[in-house]
């Protein structure tokens, strides 16, 4: 998870926002592990989680 979770902490702090297909799509890994590692670092109060128009934008924090 360390690789990964470095991995998009960097795509974050370069595109600022991403949606968690974006994310899914340059890691390879299905949606749900996507989503899965986003939520793992909202929890860790890294990144910000906004819903519009039933899209989840990720920022960070």
């Amino acid at each position: 998870m360390n690789i990964h979770r470095d991995r998009v902490l960097k795509m974050l702090k370069e595109k600022r926002v991403l949606t968690t297909s974006e994310l899914a799509k340059a890691l390879s890994v299905s949606w749900n592990t996507a989503e899965k590692y986003l939520l793992e670092l909202t929890i860790d109060g890294k990144v910000e989680r906004m819903k519009k128009e039933g899209v989840n934008l990720w920022l960070n924090k």
